[in-house]
């Protein structure tokens, strides 16, 4: 017969609360340990590990099937796809891009966009100057979003992922907000899907600058500051935002 698709509701209740938690450390595995895992091997290995996690945590010993993995593992292309929108509605107003159909708002675009990705000075701070090499304060604003927003935000709830800030983390991070711009080249915004075939190699690339940079600069911890920087933000922003009055 037909192949049926999955759903979490076709599991019993116990192997469900296993499988949500399960899901959610193996998309913590997945952003800051493999961002692009490049095959379903290395993808079933995280699944193996967030599941192990997941019993553990809830005190159980459970059978992991190859359709509980199929489970997680379609949540590779999701997270990132996440974080790729939340990036998104921060960006435009962020740079200054404007969604018009005028020819000088086009160009400005067009201009800011290829400014931006030229050396790829959308990392600095002060991205017309380029300083502040990896202070960007969208950067900031994108972790906070996404990982730290909320009391069930991953950030929050397995936080043991993320401190330290894992150095791959912030390469998506990057590479997510390189996507956002390359949105904007012609002038006028189009979708582009941020995709393992486009964007894994972009990714290579900042990860690669990131480990040139943390090395040259390896006297003066500035890549670890930076990195303990954006967890204390993000940390102190989503303790500022609840707390009790």
């Amino acid at each position: 017969g037909a192949r049926q698709q999955l759903r979490a509701s076709d599991f019993d209740e116990v192997t469900k609360d296993v499988l949500t938690i399960a899901t959610s450390v193996y998309r913590c595995l997945i952003i800051t340990e493999t961002p692009f895992p490049d095959s379903l091997i290395v993808e079933t290995k995280l699944a193996k590990h967030a599941w192990r996690e997941a019993s553990d945590m809830a005190g159980l010993t459970m059978q992991l099937t190859p359709s509980l993995v199929k489970m997680m593992t379609r949540r590779t292309s999701h997270v990132r796809g996440e974080l790729k929108t939340k990036m998104r509605g921060l960006m435009a107003s962020f740079f200054g891009f404007h969604a018009s159909r005028s020819i000088v708002a086009i160009k400005a675009n067009r201009d800011l966009a290829e400014s931006l990705k030229e050396g790829a000075s959308f990392v600095f701070k002060d991205w017309e100057m380029k300083s502040g090499i990896y202070k960007s304060d969208l950067i900031q604003s994108g972790i906070n979003d996404m990982w730290f927003a909320n009391r069930v935000d991953e950030g929050i709830v397995y936080a043991r992922y993320f401190d330290p800030l894992p150095v791959k983390m912030l390469a998506l991070v990057l590479t997510v907000m390189e996507c956002c711009i390359d949105e904007w080249l012609t002038g006028v915004r189009e979708d582009i899907k941020f995709t393992s075939v486009t964007y894994s190699p972009v990714y290579l690339v900042h990860l690669e600058s990131l480990q040139r940079f943390e090395e040259r600069t390896a006297a003066y911890k500035l890549l670890a500051k930076i990195r303990d920087n954006l967890l204390d933000v993000a940390r102190l922003v989503f303790s500022v935002d609840h707390v009790h009055h």
